[in-house]
Order: structure tokens, then C-alpha cells, then sequence
């Protein structure tokens, strides 16, 4: 027979069975889903009846165990699939990621320091708190650190370029902003403008929001930008040349400067050739100074041109006798084309070659490159997307007195965003909703008003978005002398040849790959608005990071790699929501309203460091691990690995040891004990880590309230156990549990009166009775015969426990400073599916069934697989080593060919 032994479960009594195992002559495979053994042992302070510090006895178990040869530990790991039988047992073991190296991590900590991210620790029962990578304890073995993700932030799955948003907001709240401008520009070049005009999906998405309000994010992102230019940007030296090929880059927008700036970090040599005297693109043209500033965006391009990128204005292809023929001659190797959506859709209705009409794009284009531009007294604007808004707040600046905007749909289906549709409100500006242009009014061939339509909503149409169906008769003039179409964009796809071999859409933009971008002319790629017709800039930048890499593959005739397969996104429910204080969003600070008549200045302030800080200390850290790769910076074992996967692994056993422990019953079930509402009550196992000297208060027993010593302690028996309503079974261990912790609290501070709310004692193990009976005479222990009913919060939050007397019959109450109360034990989580998988069977209460406990105390119902522990009764540590040493002794006999 295979003389190879699984053991389940990293707790005392796993190990115990593991040791003796191995020291049989057994190869041991010890499975712990956690990532150190010693289970819920390690969490206590001292054990009883001795009080003998815990720690002192399982760290040289814990030791021993991960140290002997014949033992392979298998920490963050679980049974995925069990086959075969008594000696032939087939274990299919899922080893969960833990982002490190195993093989390289030395243990040392660095790591942790540089984490950004607190979150509760789950040893110290949420007391206490713990980085992102961590290790559960001090004494944990195997000694590995871990990085905890629990998933995709929803900030960083909506972020069309999976921008580490969590990552930057967890270093901005601990005041590394440099850092943090560096992570953001890992797949964003472009922070300064996207802080700016970025429609933030992100923030639609945060789970803050739907607590309170969202991150600012868009906000923090700015600030880090600015930051780093007030304090002075370090100097660019480019990048050198690595890479022979040559790549062209048509047109200088958000998707074109990103392919320009990644292919150049690449080793290429990058040529962006711009139609237009200025470079930005759409962001140059097409958004207003007040947005976006100028110098602004010409610092960030100036820093993608540093790095190499050489850049050609005023070169339109198509024009001058530039084609795409006479750039592949001038010896390319690939082409990006992103050349934008420039050119304005018509509105269609009688009236509009009239002079007045003047398109949003147009108008923008021509305002934002110095033109002279003169506009009526009163501009009516057609649409409602950021464009339209855009030209509304321009007219305003340029002296018009009366600006309307006319929109089709209603304000919830209005595509500008939310914070733009506002200032414009502020600002003055009247939209009026569910109305359309019939036709444009003229008066000596020149615009004198214009006639609308009122509308209604109707089914949703291909957009998603409810179909606005005309209302008859309800036909009304606007008063008006310009009218600017602002209803959306189309790329411009004059430049190509009539005999072009593309594939262009019916929308007429370029016919793509999904995935590589690539046109069907081999060579040419084409991303953004000349693919998508009008997107976001952060749509535009993805476009450009994905060309890039595209255009790399292919220069080197390799595939695309396989795209990265992102964690579930964590929703709010995955959050635990019940310390998180409500706080108000930062509020951005703008020029006041009476400034910004004529005045193109930027309205929007930014955030002052502490603002920032602040808003960034909103976040929920919901992923934990926020991505920052900080960890990474300081390893210099090089053991960080945050591309690492789950993996399997196949084991061929002879036996199955089930030890897999217990877990505790969720107290928060139990309303009438206040628990979680009353800060002055605790759990048993709280009160553990309050006490230890490796816990949150260094040992301290510090009321949650105050922080005060209590003097008055009560502690409740039989917590959620012994009750049919929840669990209706004896824990066996909270009586003697709930005397070791008065003693505790007697030799911490002497003098500390404590008192033991109890049903019936159960004192039946070795010395038990004579625990007991110290603890009345020496450490003054009260035991009271009582069932408390509810717990009330009296003056300054000091518990009052409402109780039967159970001798008399009477109703008492009973006012403390603290309440501990013992609560239930029961088998560890996820038992039944791991029942399931190794195919035993449990009783109602989910302890393992034993068949014959009078003969076969320890075996399951299936040959070959035993069971010891509290997964198999409740029992105390004693009992759980003893019987781990049975199980241990039921395999040699079994796997000897014994009954």
C-alpha cells in the first residue's frame, strides 16, 4: 500500500498527527487553507488548566513539524478533488497564489513596511490591523509573507486602461506622491490632462459611492500632476534606441501620443505626424482653455517628445503630396492611424447653411487656436454631450448674453458629465430638456431663431437609452441669433485615396481586429475615435496602449500575448462596512462665478496636499492589495510575483487524516447582546488578543470604548451553543475558557472583580475542579447560575445585562464595564463541501459521522479516511493532541493491513 499520508487541517491537532505520522516513517503532505499553520491555538494568550503561554507550546510543535523531512507543508492551500480509496487515494490539492516567491522570500519584512494599505487583521480578530502583505503572526510558519487580494477594485475594472486606481489613492493617502504619479503613468501618460477632462468611469463604479460619495479620483490623479510641477519635474533623458524599425504615428491625439510614448519606451523609433499647427489633437482643438489649460497639455507632450518622439506639425496626409504610399517609402516598418473624430455631424433640418450656424467642433477648433470669433447675443446649442456643454460655457466667456442648450432626452440621459452639465447651470446657462430642432429661422439669410419640438421618452433604442419620439402640436420658437450643432463627430477620412484598400464601417470608421487593432492592410493599425467615432480621451489612451503592443508583436512576427485575466470584481457586499465612519467628498475649490465672464482661466483649483491626503483616506481599499508594486521596490530577493497564478497539484496517498479545526460563531446573529452596537462587548476570542502580548494593545486589556483598565468584568456563557434556535450542542471548552480569562484579568491587574454568567458547569477533565475552585479563592471569580436575556447600554456605554437567576426564578440586572462573551465553537468553514469532496458524511451540527465510536472512535464512514479534533466533537487541546495521536496510530494499523 502507498505508504503516503494527506493530512486536512494546519491546527494543533493536524500537526500533532502530522509529527507522529512522520516519525513512523511516513511521507506526510499537511494541507492548510490558511498561509501558517497552528489554527486557532496561535490566537490564544494561555492555555488552562495550567496557563502555560500557548504560544511557548506550539511554536516547537509548529517547528517540528514544518522541519521534518518527511513532512511537506502545504500552507494556503485545499483539497480540490479526492479519488480511489484505503491505500490508493488520488488528491487533486489547489495551492492558492500568494503572490511570493516561496523559494526566494526570506521573511524579512521590508515589504510590509512599504505596503500603503491597512485593513483589519482577521488574527487579531479586526483589533488590530495589517498590510496588504503580511505575515498572520509573528511566529508563523512557514515563515512567507502573503499578498491578500481579494479582487479587482471596481475603479480599476472600469478604467478602459486598468489604471492601478486603488494603487495611486493608497499611496496619495500616505503622502507619496511621486510614487504615485509613477504608477499612474505606468499605463497612463497623459495624468495632468486625464485629472482634467477624464469622464472618470471610475468613480461611477466605487464602491464608496455607494456608501456615501465616491473618490475623487480624477481630482487626486490631477493633484499628483501638478504636485510634481510645483516642486519641480526631474529632467527626461530619453530612451534609447534599441530597435532598428522605424513606426509612423498619424495624428498627435490622446491615442497617438500614448502609441507614440510606449513604442518609443520600447526602443523604437516613433515619427507622429499632426495635421494641425499644434499638437494634442481633439485635447488641443477641441477642449476649452478652462478645462484645460494650454500649458497644461503642452508640458505633458513635451515629455513624450523627450523621450524621443519625433514630431511633425503642420503635415496633414493627404495633402502635399504625403500619403500613407510615401511614408511606408520613407522606410516605416508599421503606421498608427489616429486622427480623430474632427469633422461635426449635420443636424439635417431646413435653415442650417444659414450665417450663424456655426458647428461645435468647428467653433471649439477655431477659438482654441486663436482665431477671432464673433458670437451672438443669443447661442442656442443643439445636443448633450460634452461638446455641446464645451460651446455653451465658451459662448458665455466670449460675451454672449443669453445661452441655451436644446437637448432631445431628458437629463438622465444626457452623455455630458455630471459635474460639466452643473457649472454650466452655475454658470447660467438654461437647458431646456425633451426638445428638438425643426428648423433653423433666417432673416436676410442669417439666423433669427430657431423652431423645436417638445419630445418624449419611448422604448430604449440600440444606445441603451430611451428613443425620443416628437410630440404633434407641441411646436415652440427659441429666440436666437447663432446656432451651434453640437450633436456629435465622425473621423475625417478625406486623407485616404479614393482607390484605398481599407475596410471602412458604415459609421466610416476603420474596420479593426478587436484585439490587435490591426487594419486589413498588414502593417496598419488604427485606434480611437478613427475606430470607435467619438470616445473618451481614457478610451483614446487605451487604444494607443494596446496599438503599441500590437505593433511590437508584429515587427517581431510574434502573437499577441493572451490578455491578463483580472480577479472578480469585488462588490460592496464583499466589504466589511461596519467601522467605516461616512465623510464627506472633498469639495474642489473653483474661481468664484464673477470671474469668469470673458476669462478663459482655469476654473477648476486642484486640491491642497492635505484635501488630497485626506479624500485619498476615504478609499475602502477594496482589493486590499492595491497594486501599487511598492512591495516590489524593496524586495531584493526579487520574490514579489503579482502575475502568479493558482496552481495544482496531484498526490497519491495511502490515508486521509480530516483535522481541519473549528471555527467561531457569528455573534453578530444574536441582536439582543449588543454586540457590534455596545462598543463595551466582546467576544472570548477578543479578549484573547487583548490580553496577549503579541496583540493589538500589547497585552493591555483596554476597554474598545475608552482604552480604560476595566476593574468589573462579566463574562456569558454559552453564546450562541446549548440554544436550539442556533447551536444546540455543548462547545465543551467555554466553561474552563471562560475561568482561564478571569484569572487573566485577575494577574494583569489584581484587584479585577470578575464575574461568570453560567448554565451548569462543566469542569470534567484533569484538574479541572481544582481550577475552578482556585479561581474563587485566589483570583475571587463570582459564578452565577443565570441565562442573560438581552444587554442594554447604559450611562456612558457601561453594559447592563438583563438575566434570569435560574436558583430563583427572578429577573435581575447586572451593570459591568466590559462583557466577554464565550461564544460558540463550531466545525471550521467550508466542511460540508469538503465532506462532499472526500465523500464522508456529517451529522446535523456538521461534525464529521462517526459509524462505530465505540470500537472505531476515529474512523469515518469511508475506509481509509479518519477523522480527530474539533472536526470530529468538541473537545479541548488536550483531547485534540490525543486523539491526533489515535489517527495517526489508525493509519499505520490500516495502511499495515490491520481491521
Amino acid at each position: 500500500m502507498n505508504d503516503a499520508v494527506l493530512v486536512i487541517g494546519g491546527g494543533i491537532a493536524g500537526i500533532q498527527a502530522s509529527i507522529d505520522l512522520a516519525n513512523m516513517g511516513f511521507q506526510v503532505y499537511l494541507v492548510e487553507r490558511s498561509s501558517s499553520i497552528g489554527g486557532r491555538m496561535a490566537q490564544l494568550d494561555k492555555t488552562f488548566p495550567t496557563n502555560d503561554c500557548a504560544m511557548c507550546i506550539l511554536a516547537p510543535k509548529m517547528i517540528e513539524c514544518y522541519r521534518h523531512e518527511k513532512v511537506r507543508v502545504l500552507s494556503y492551500s485545499e483539497v480540490a478533488e479526492v479519488k480511489g480509496g484505503l491505500g490508493d487515494f488520488e488528491v487533486k490539492v489547489s495551492r492558492k497564489p500568494r503572490y511570493i516567491d516561496e523559494t526566494k522570500c526570506t521573511g524579512c519584512g521590508e515589504c510590509a513596511e512599504k505596503c500603503p494599505v491597512e485593513v483589519k487583521s482577521e488574527f487579531d480578530q479586526g483589533m488590530g490591523r495589517r498590510k496588504a502583505i503580511y505575515k498572520p503572526f509573528a511566529q508563523a510558519i512557514p515563515n512567507l509573507y502573503v499578498i491578500d487580494k481579494k479582487g479587482t477594485p471596481p475603479c480599476k475594472a472600469k478604467c478602459p486602461a486598468a489604471v492601478d486606481v486603488q494603487g495611486y489613492v493608497a499611496l496619495i493617502s500616505q503622502g507619496k506622491f511621486k510614487e504615485a504619479l509613477e504608477l499612474i503613468r505606468q499605463k497612463n501618460p497623459l495624468p495632468a490632462v486625464c485629472g482634467r477632462v477624464c469622464t472618470h468611469p471610475c468613480e461611477m463604479e466605487c464602491n464608496r459611492g455607494k456608501l456615501d460619495k465616491p473618490i475623487a479620483i480624477a481630482a487626486l490623479k490631477r493633484f499628483v500632476a501638478d504636485y510634481e510641477v510645483s516642486g519641480g519635474a526631474e529632467e527626461i533623458t530619453p530612451v534609447p534606441r534599441t530597435k532598428e524599425e522605424r513606426i509612423a504615428v498619424i495624428g498627435s491625439g490622446p491615442a497617438g501620443l500614448t502609441a507614440a510614448h510606449d513604442l518609443v519606451k520600447m526602443g523604437y523609433g516613433v515619427t507622429v505626424f499632426e495635421a494641425l499647427p499644434t499638437l494634442g489633437g481633439m485635447l488641443a482643438v477641441g477642449i476649452p482653455e478652462y478645462r484645460l489649460p494650454k500649458k497644461v497639455l503642452q508640458t505633458e507632450i513635451e515629455a513624450i517628445q523627450k523621450l524621443g518622439v519625433e514630431i511633425k506639425l503642420n503635415s496633414p496626409v493627404g495633402k502635399d503630396g504625403l500619403t500613407l504610399d510615401n511614408v511606408w517609402k520613407q522606410g516605416y516598418k508599421a503606421i498608427f492611424i489616429a486622427v480623430g473624430a474632427h469633422s461635426s455631424m449635420k443636424l439635417g433640418v431646413p435653415g442650417e447653411e444659414l450665417e450663424g450656424v456655426y458647428h461645435g467642433v468647428s467653433f471649439l477648433r477655431d477659438v482654441n487656436l486663436g482665431k477671432e470669433v464673433k458670437v451672438g447675443e443669443r447661442v442656442a446649442i443643439v445636443g448633450g454631450g460634452n461638446v455641446a456643454i464645451d460651446a455653451a460655457r465658451t459662448a458665455f466667456r466670449l460675451g454672449s448674453k443669453k445661452v441655451f442648450i436644446v437637448y432631445r432626452r431628458s437629463r438622465q440621459e444626457m452623455p455630458a458629465s455630471e459635474e460639466e452639465i452643473e457649472e454650466a447651470e452655475h454658470e447660467g446657462i438654461k437647458i431646456h430638456y425633451l426638445a428638438a430642432p425643426v428648423r433653423i429661422l433666417g432673416k436676410d439669410w442669417k439666423v433669427a431663431g430657431m423652431e423645436c419640438i417638445r419630445m418624449e421618452l419611448g422604448e430604449p433604442d440600440a444606445s441603451g437609452r430611451r428613443r425620443p419620439i416628437p410630440i404633434e402640436g407641441s411646436e415652440f420658437v427659441i429666440d436666437a441669433d447663432m446656432i451651434v450643432p453640437a450633436i456629435g463627430q465622425t473621423p475625417d477620412l478625406a486623407f485616404l485615396p479614393e482607390d484605398s484598400k481599407f475596410e471602412i464601417t458604415r459609421r466610416g470608421t476603420f474596420e479593426v481586429d478587436d484585439n490587435s487593432l490591426s487594419t486589413n492592410i498588414p502593417g496598419v493599425f488604427a485606434g480611437g475615435d478613427a475606430v470607435r467615432g467619438p470616445a473618451t480621451v481614457i478610451e483614446a489612451i487605451a487604444a494607443g496602449k494596446r496599438a503599441a503592443i500590437s505593433i511590437d508583436c508584429y515587427l517581431r512576427g510574434e502573437s499577441l500575448p493572451p490578455g491578463e485575466e483580472p480577479l472578480p470584481t469585488v462588490t460592496i457586499e464583499d466589504i466589511d462596512l461596519r467601522e467605516v465612519e461616512r465623510k464627506n467628498r472633498a469639495v474642489m475649490p473653483a474661481i468664484p462665478l464673477g470671474e469668469r465672464a470673458r476669462c478663459f482661466r482655469e476654473v477648476n483649483l486642484g486640491f491642497s496636499q492635505e484635501a488630497a491626503v485626506e479624500e485619498a483616506n476615504r478609499c475602502l481599499n477594496c482589493g486590499v492589495c492595491s497594486w501599487c508594486r511598492e512591495c516590489e521596490q524593496v524586495c531584493q530577493a526579487k520574490a514579489i510575483n503579482h502575475e502568479m497564478k493558482e496552481e495544482y497539484l496531484d498526490l497519491n496517498v495511502g490515508a486521509i487524516i480530516l483535522a481541519s479545526g473549528l471555527d467561531l460563531y457569528d455573534i453578530s446573529r444574536l441582536g439582543e447582546y449588543g454586540y457590534g452596537k455596545i462598543p463595551n462587548v466582546i467576544t472570548a476570542m477578543e479578549y484573547e488578543r487583548l490580553t496577549s502580548a503579541s496583540g493589538p494593545t500589547a497585552g493591555e486589556l483596554e476597554r474598545p470604548s475608552d482604552g480604560k483598565i476595566p476593574t468589573n468584568i462579566a463574562f456569558i456563557q454559552c453564546v450562541g451553543s446549548r440554544d436550539f434556535k442556533n447551536s444546540p450542542y455543548c462547545s465543551s471548552v467555554c466553561c474552563m475558557h471562560a475561568t482561564k480569562e478571569a484569572i487573566l484579568a485577575y494577574e494583569h491587574h489584581p484587584g479585577t472583580k470578575s464575574t461568570i454568567f453560567y448554565m451548569d458547569l462543566r469542569a470534567v477533565g484533569k484538574r479541572f475542579q481544582e481550577y475552578v475552585a482556585r479561581a474563587k479563592e485566589e483570583y475571587k471569580v463570582i459564578y452565577i447560575r443565570g441565562r442573560p436575556g438581552k444587554i442594554d447600554a447604559g450611562p456612558n456605554g457601561t453594559p447592563i445585562i438583563w438575566y434570569e437567576d435560574t436558583t430563583t426564578g427572578e429577573t435581575k440586572t447586572f451593570e459591568t464595564e466590559l462583557v466577554v462573551l464565550c461564544q460558540a465553537l463550531i466545525p471550521s468553514h467550508g466542511i460540508r463541501e469538503l465532506a462532499n469532496i472526500l465523500g464522508i458524511n456529517l451529522d446535523e451540527h456538521s461534525f464529521v459521522e462517526i459509524p462505530d465510536k465505540l470500537f472505531h472512535p476515529l474512523d469515518t464512514d469511508k475506509p481509509g479516511i479518519f477523522a480527530c479534533g474539533y472536526v470530529h466533537s468538541p473537545r479541548d487541546i488536550p483531547d485534540s493532541v490525543v486523539q491526533a495521536s489515535g489517527a495517526a496510530a489508525r493509519v499505520a494499523e490500516a495502511l499495515a493491513g490491520g481491521v
